[in-house]
This record gives structure tokens, sequence and C-alpha cells, in this order.
């Protein structure tokens, strides 16, 4: 909208004209983005000054103006956005007459509902405020003239910039630390699924912050695309209040697909990929940025000793210290050497790259621009040198990421690695995932390096961990995707056939450990043998071992923990022994500990079911981190109809969360005596909120649902329809399947539903509404989903025919639905 359109849109001055115009602004679709905008800041200047003229003349105040500071100073004014506003006075008029002056512009914007942050100063208390608080002296650096006095508003203007930039070395690493305590409180906007557009790390605020660093002459942010990502995230917020109604700046799971269908985008994906775009720019900016105030401020501070030591005028060069070949270190940065021929060296980069990491250094902005340009690229495949490279890059720990998201901002990495394009940025929707895939991806590989002691072939585990999820931007089976992808990544790396095979294979199957360690019955050899047949060689396992601790330690605190840990563990000294040429014993009735023989001796001698909880300390993880897996609960009773879903269900009322478990008959030692249909139940549990129950009342009800006296389904139907779901967010529909050829001796029915209270509760009822016995339970809960495992045979203790397991699963599903 031009400016004489806002004007003749504003010709009735008064609230309902202003109102009107704007309704008929927002709503015209074809205009958005800076422009619209930038209208909409025109028609509320318009409309301001309009209110200012008439009660500046009503009140008699001269020497007063009105400005617009913080995002409407700069023009950023989105449909629900706050108006900002300084009446500035120069203290001639009395106080009355300046209050009722202000009255006379407030109210009419308050009576529009129009959010309003106000203030009324002098430009000396102004000047005192912006002293005092860092906030208000960005707004001010922002501020812009709406109406009334511009000198006044000009010499405001001077003032606040001179003090900005006289007071740098105090101000800005006060802005730095509102930032870093901003990013920690509300997380890295490039990763987030619900993400704040303003506050998280690499939003609004950083990119305001970035001016503000620009404005004191200190340093400036690097340009390239700067502007194009701040834009980005205006829009989303642009769309986000005109789709919401609401003046928010949390980008809801329940709201993205309206939100980019208002953008022109196809889906919720597509909004966030571009979001983390914007946002991954924002934040290279941002730490490029703060790494030259830090240098500059650390060379001011220097300077006068400096000119003591060296003598009058002198000046200090830097020293440069060799790293590399062509690659040196300079004041804290990795820079080129003045011999480096990057046009003639197409391994320079990687080598840059690699030195980088190993010292712990950033890579200077100059360098990786220049690189980008003027670095020939590498021959197909890669010369072994800048294999070595990578692979030192990769194998360096945490100090590759930072290297890592220099070489991507510029547009290196995908230039290396075209595949990378299809996975950077890409969204991650199970919240079991703390990254995006890309950084998934480059977190596993810093994984891996804490493992390399552990494997023969140190760089293969490394370049697999790279790559693991590389399928994951194509349609279908990311595993059998990935495997294609690798397997010709790894080729262009310049590893030799047999290599490329193992790393393909590993990518191939980066889930087959620990999906079948938590999902299968380790004690069945079937289950071993497929692991074996898959893998193939005890070196490939060794490798495969290292790669999924790594993958699952890089996913998130949910994928992981000792009890995993150890059934992975466990799996894999299976296999290896079969490949050693063991072959794997029939299974036995499970001996039990001398915590569960306590408890079958007990559960023999009363009839009724033992519990024991344990409540002690929970393990840690390798890294030191509790696991969150809950603690152990362990149920001890002689088997009869009904055991699984009436312990489920008593979990459930008692709002226990069932992260882990395992039913399992046991046999007792000779002389303990009982029968052999023993079962003992395994349960990892957490209490939703609140503290554990008492292991007594769980044993009350649980003897009270197997007897009858306590309805379940009808307890638990009650908090069904009390349970709170979130508004627009659809799960996709359960999936009951039959595992083929997972056993030779039990039907395996793997079970795939959103988790819910009385889940387990539901699949036990029906699996025993069709009359098959659970021969073990394989629980397994990632964040949301709930993927559990059923051996279930018929009353003769043999597998299911295929069409009656079929039914089976079918009733399941049905029951789920």
């Amino acid at each position: 909208m031009t400016s004489t359109e806002v004007t003749t849109a504003t010709d009735d001055p008064g609230p309902s004209g202003y109102a009107a115009a704007r309704l008929r602004l927002l709503q015209q679709e074809a205009r958005s983005g800076p422009p619209r905008r930038f209208a909409l800041a025109r028609l509320t200047d318009d409309w301001l000054t309009a209110l200012f003229t008439t009660a500046a003349a009503g009140t008699g105040v001269r020497g007063a103006a009105l400005v617009a500071v913080g995002g409407y100073g700069r023009g950023e004014l989105s449909p629900r956005s706050d108006l900002d506003l300084l009446l500035l006075h120069d203290g001639s008029a009395g106080a009355a007459a300046v209050a009722a002056l202000a009255d006379r512009i407030w109210y009419p914007v308050w009576d529009l509902g129009l959010a309003l942050d106000h203030s009324v100063r002098t430009p000396a208390e102004a000047r005192k405020t912006a002293g005092e608080d860092l906030k208000v002296q960005l707004g001010l650096l922002d501020a812009r003239p709406v109406a009334g006095d511009l000198g006044l508003v000009a010499a405001l203007r001077t003032t606040v910039l001179a003090d900005w930039r006289n007071q740098a070395h105090r101000r800005l690493p006060e802005l730095a630390g509102l930032g870093r305590e901003r990013a920690e409180r509300m997380g890295e906007l490039q990763f987030l699924l619900e993400p704040d557009l303003k506050e998280a790390r690499g939003g609004l605020r950083d990119a305001t912050a970035l001016r503000a660093v620009a404005a004191s002459w200190v340093a400036d942010a690097p340009r390239e695309g700067l502007a194009e990502a701040r834009r980005t995230l205006l829009d989303v917020r642009d769309a986000l209040h005109l789709t919401t109604g609401r003046a928010t700046d949390r980008l809801a799971l329940q709201e993205q697909d309206q939100v980019a269908g208002a953008l022109g985008l196809l889906d919720a994906d597509a909004l966030l990929r571009q979001v983390y775009e914007a946002a991954r720019t924002v934040s290279y900016a941002t730490d490029v940025t703060w790494r030259e105030v830090e240098r500059v401020l650390r060379a001011r501070s220097a300077r006068p000793r400096l000119r003591s030591l060296l003598g009058g005028g002198a000046k200090a060069v830097p020293e440069r210290t060799p790293l590399a070949e062509g690659v040196v270190e300079a004041d804290g940065e990795v820079v080129l050497a003045r011999t480096a021929r990057p046009e003639k060296d197409p391994v320079l980069p990687l080598r840059a790259a690699a030195a980088a990491a190993e010292s712990g250094l950033p890579l200077s902005r100059h360098l990786v621009r220049h690189l980008r340009t003027a670095a020939r690229p590498l021959p197909v495949p890669w010369p072994a040198e800048a294999r070595e490279e990578l692979v030192t890059l990769l194998g360096a720990g945490e100090a590759t990421v930072t290297v890592w998201e220099a070489l991507e901002a510029e547009g290196i990495i995908t230039r290396l690695l075209p595949d990378w394009e299809r996975v950077r940025c890409r969204p991650q929707r199970n919240p079991v995932h703390t990254w995006t895939v890309d950084r998934h991806l480059v977190e596993t590989a810093v994984r891996a390096a804490s493992l390399t002691r552990r494997v023969h072939r140190p760089d293969l585990l490394l370049v697999a961990a790279l790559l693991h999820d590389i399928g994951k931007g194509w349609p279908g089976d990311h595993s059998a995707a990935g495997e294609v992808i690798a397997r010709d990544m790894a080729t262009r790396i310049g590893f030799d056939a047999q290599d490329t095979g193992v790393v393909a294979t590993l990518v191939r199957h980066h889930l087959l450990l620990v999906e079948t360690a938590t999902r299968r019955d380790l004690d069945d050899p079937a289950t071993v043998r497929a692991v074996a047949d898959a893998v193939g060689s005890t070196s490939t396992l060794e490798l495969l071992h290292a790669l999924t601790e790594a993958d699952a330690l890089a996913t998130g605190p949910a994928a992981w923990s000792s009890w995993r840990a150890g059934l992975v563990t466990d799996l894999v000294k299976r296999v290896a022994a079969l490949l050693a040429g063991e072959e794997p014993a029939e299974p036995e009735p499970l001996t039990p500990g001398a915590e569960q023989e306590r408890l079958a001796v007990e559960a023999l001698r009363t009839g009724e079911p033992a519990l024991a909880l344990r409540t002690g300390p929970e393990p840690a993880l390798a890294d030191g981190d509790p696991e969150p897996v809950g603690v152990e609960l362990l149920i001890a009773l002689p088997d009869r109809p009904g055991v699984l879903p009436a312990a489920a269900g008593v979990l459930a009322l008692h709002r226990l969360t069932v992260r882990a478990a395992d039913l399992r008959a046991v046999e007792l030692p000779t002389g303990l005596g009982g029968p052999a249909d023993l079962l003992v139940l395994s349960w990892r549990v957490a209490a939703e909120y609140g503290s554990l129950p008492q292991a007594a009342r769980l044993r009350t009800d649980l003897v009270r649902a197997l007897d009858g006296s306590l309805d379940i389904r009808a307890r638990l139907a009650e908090r069904e329809a009390a349970y709170p779901r979130r508004r627009g967010v659809k799960a996709p529909p359960p999936r009951v399947t039959v595992a083929p050829a997972a056993s030779r001796l039990a039907t395996v029915i793997e079970v795939r539903a959103q988790d819910a209270p009385g889940l387990l509760h539901r699949i036990g009822h029906a699996l025993e509404r069709s009359a098959v016995r659970v021969r073990s339970a394989h629980v397994s809960t990632l964040g949301a989903n709930a993927v559990d495992a059923f051996y279930v045979t018929d009353g003769d203790g043999g597998p299911l025919p295929g069409e009656r397991a079929a039914e089976v699963a079918r009733e399941v599903e049905k029951a789920l639905g």
C-alpha cells in the first residue's frame, strides 16, 4: 500500500476509521511481507499523528514528540504487534498538561484493544533510564519520530547513539549475556518442533541484537543472507498472528499447517525447514559477530599496555602459528597461510576444517568465504588425504560441531557431499529426537568419536555415523534408501569396495540391535540367528554395536539407558558367539535372580502376587546423566488367565507409565519346589506426576483385579474420558502386525501405537480374548510412541498358524482403534 492509499484510507481520523483501514489492509492477501508491515506502520503513524496533533492543541503542550521505539520504530509492525511508544517532552509544560496529553493518546489505543508499551520522559530522563536499563537503551536505538518536535527526537537519538558507542566495552558483554541466558531458557530455534520465533536462539531477538552491535561500531554481522533470514521470520510471525488472531511468537504444532498454507508452502515440514534455515543463518551470524566483538574488545583493553611495551606508535603483529599445510592460527582463529593456494589445493577446505577441530579453534569467516569461491572441487573419488582429513574432522569430538556449522553456512558441505542437501535443516517430528536430521548426524559422529577406541576401524565407524540417517530425505524406509545413498557417498569419499560394503551394511542395519534387543526374545535362537545373518561378521558387529550406542546417545535422553545398553550388549555377545561358531542353545525356563527368587518363593507360599518396588537411585549413562526409564517393579505370581491385562491396568490406575517391561515364565532351583508355570514380570515404571505409590497398595489392587472385584476397564474408561489431549494433534492409527519368521517357538505380534494410559491393559485384554498364551512380552516406549512385541502360543504351547496369527493381530488392532 502506498502512502497515498494509506492517507485516503484514514480520512476518518478517529479510532473507528483507523480500525476499518487496518482490517482492510490485513485482509489483502495479495499484499504481505515487508510491504504490508511498512503499510501498517504508515497507517498507524498517520492515525497517531492525528491523535497527537489534536491532543497537543487541546492541552496546549509544546516541545513534545511522539516516538516509535523497538519493533514499531523499525517499521516491523506485525498484525498483533505491540505499539512501543515514547511521549518525549522538553519539560516546559506542566506535569498535569503532559499527563493529559498522554491520556488523550493512550486511551484511544487501549479502546481499540491494541497492546501498548508506553512511557513519558524528558530527554534527560530517557537517557538516564537507558543508562540503567539495557532493554530501554536497545529500544531507543531504533527510535523514530512519529509526530511533534523532530529536533527533540533527533537530539535524543544522537545522545543515545553516542552513549551506546562510548559504553560498548560494558554494554556489549551485558547484551551477550542476555542472549546466552535466553538461549538456555528458550532453546535453539533451528531445532525446536514448537519454536518461539522471537526469543529462541537464532530468532528475531538475536537478529535485533546484531543491529545493536553494528550500531556500536565495534563489529558488523555477516550480511549475506541475514536480511532475508530476518524477513522470513517476520513473514512467518505475520502469518501466525493472522492464523491465530493472537499476539503470539510460538509456532505451535496444531497451527503449523495453517501457517504454511497462508505462506503458500506445501506443508508444516516445509514451513519448519524454512524457519530452521533462517534461524541457522541468524545463529551463525551471531556466533561470528560475538567472536569478533570479543576480539576487538580484548584488543582495545590490551592496547595501552602493548603501546607502553612496544614504545611509541609501534604496532603489534598477531602471531601466526602453523597448524597444517596452508593453515595457521592467528588471533584465536584459523586462517590461511600466506603461501596457501586454494585454487591449486582441493583438499585445503577439509585440511583447514580438520586442523580447526583438532585445535578447538573457530574457522575465520573470511577463510570459509574465500574457500567457498576459490577452492577447486575435489576429484571423485576423493584422494586418500581428503578422506583422512574428513575422518580427522569427524573424530575431533565436540569441536566438530562448530567447524561443521561454519562450513555448512557457506555451502561447502553440500558441495563436498551433494546428498547432504536433502537432510539439511530437515525436521524430525518424533519428539524423542532433539535435533534436525543433519545436526543429529553430526552429533552421532561426535558421540562415535568417544567410542573409536573400542573398534578396529574407527574411520568406518565415524563415516557410518555421519551417514546412518542420510536416507531420511527420501521416501520409504530411510534405512533401505540410506544404504543405497551411503554406498554412493562412501565410493565418492574414496573407500574401496569392501569398506564401502561395510558402511552400507551399517547404515542399512543401524536400528537392528536396539530394536531386536528391546522387542525380541533374546533366548530364542531365531532372534540371534537373524541378527547374525544380517551383520555377517564379527568386525561389522563390533562397528554396529558402537554405532548403535552413538546414534541413541545423539538422539535424546529418552532413547538410551543402562537398561537398553545392557540388552544390546547381551544381544551382541550372543551374536558374536554364533558368528564364532557356537550354536545358540534352545531356551530353557528362566532362572530367577536373588530378588526374583525371593518373590517367587513368597508367591508360591501364599498363592498370591508378591511385589517389590526398587526406588533407589537410577543408574547413570556413560556420560553421567541418569537414565530416564524410571524405577524397577518386580511382580511374581502363579500363572493364570488375565495376569498381563490386570497388572498393566493396575499400573495405569496408579498413574504409572510403563517405560519397559518383560514377562517371563521362570523355574525355581531344585529344592524350592513349586509349579513350572510361575510368572515374573519385570517392569520399568515412572510416575506421571507426584510420588510413586506404595508396593502394598499395588499388590492389593492387583489381587482385586485378578479376582474380579476391581473393574479395571470401567475405571480406565473414566480416566480415558477425562484424559487431556492436545488440540489439533492427530496421532497416526495403531498398527498391529505379525513378525514373519521371528521365532520357531512362538508367534510374534508387534504393536505400534500412540502411548496412552491403559494401552498395555487393552492389548493384554485383547490377547486374552483371543485365547492365546503370552509366553513373553517386550515393551518399549520412546516419547509418545509405544512399540511392543508379544510372543504368543496356542493352548499346546506352539506357534499360531498363519491365518490364526493374522486374526489375533486384527483383534488387537480393533481393540486399540
